[in-house]
């Protein structure tokens, strides 16, 4: 009996050294604080320039409490650096297009949605569906909830979807704030789009409150600060708030930044491709080089969304701390 209570003893010890683990590697990195850090800096950086600058990083909701349980303390540090918290899947799309998220990773990921909304973050929700009643219930339980919320029929984010016809919610009033949104658009990919005026007119044609899109027409060319000031204005004449995308865990070797020789001699901080989005690539985002690549310096990314007069910026692969972790 003694031998298997020691039997029992060692393995909850190792268990918990485990656990303990997938917060620190034995090189003393802790990837979820660094993840927490690199964002504090970011919103630092961009708050100091613009005080009105939104910051709101997507997914890798495991950060808003120190123990990345539902259950656990919230980081205030971390919750005062942001303005929303982005969120996939919630209600469509965590397992497969057009199929519901399963209930229990519904309300395991809307617990911490309820978190940062109670510390006065505002939560955005991007659903993947086509399916029309689809579309309706993610917009109907999201707005039950206090969330704002987009259904995209495409997980490409290539195009403004014809259903609704109107956007959900659909308002003449001037959003100055986050928390005054009713709606918005998720639009990333140009490629549906033969010129760049013609994507500014597409977007100019709706009346939604927020829309989150790319710095970068077709990857290349980059939007000016008058490009961004004509997105302003709804077509029923209320102003709306213009935020870009920015992946700040991987690097993607179709941005200005992507130096040509480093698929054959890369940097210490580049890692892994990522195998379900090729030309993306894992890094080491506590890196100093990656971080001034990223904000803190006139020639960064952050910078370069600064001087087109954004208001705000979407932060993507915030859950990278994932991947080191395993």
């Amino acid at each position: 009996m003694k031998k298997k209570i020691l039997i029992v003893s060692l393995m909850l010890i190792s268990f918990t050294l485990v656990g303990c683990s997938r917060q620190e590697e034995d090189d003393g990195i802790n990837y979820r604080q660094s993840m927490r850090d690199f964002v504090q800096g970011i919103s630092v950086y961009a708050k100091d320039i613009n005080p009105d600058f939104i910051i709101i990083p997507q997914n890798g909701h495991e950060l808003i409490t120190k123990n990345g349980e539902e259950t656990g303390e919230p980081v205030m540090d971390y919750l005062n650096a942001i303005d929303g918290v982005g969120r996939e899947d919630l209600f469509y799309g965590y397992n497969n297009d057009n199929l519901a998220t399963p209930v229990s990773d519904r309300e395991y990921m809307e617990a911490f949605m309820d978190i940062a909304l109670n510390n006065g973050v505002e939560v955005l929700v991007t659903d993947y569906c086509s399916t029309e009643s689809y579309m309706d219930d993610s917009y109907s339980q999201n707005a039950v909830r206090n969330y704002i919320s987009f259904a995209a029929n495409h997980r490409e984010l290539d195009n403004i979807p014809a259903y609704p016809s109107i956007p959900f919610n659909m308002n003449g009033n001037n959003i100055t704030s986050l928390s005054e949104a009713k709606n918005f658009l998720y639009l990333l990919n140009t490629d549906s789009f033969n010129s760049k005026e013609a994507y500014l007119s597409a977007i100019q044609n709706t009346n939604y409150d927020v829309v989150i899109m790319d710095l970068f027409f077709f990857d290349e060319y980059e939007l000016s600060a008058s490009d961004v000031e004509s997105l302003k204005v709804k077509q029923n004449g209320g102003t709306r708030l213009v935020i870009a995308y920015m992946s700040i865990g991987e690097a993607e070797d179709y941005r200005y930044y992507w130096e040509s020789d480093w698929e054959s001699n890369s940097p210490s901080w580049l890692s892994e491709e990522n195998p379900n989005w090729p030309g993306n690539y894992k890094v080491k985002y506590w890196d100093e080089t990656w971080q001034g690549l990223i904000y803190g310096n006139n020639r960064s990314y952050l910078k370069k969304i600064l001087d087109a007069e954004f208001d705000g910026v979407y932060l993507d692969i915030i859950d990278a701390y994932e991947y080191f972790e395993d």
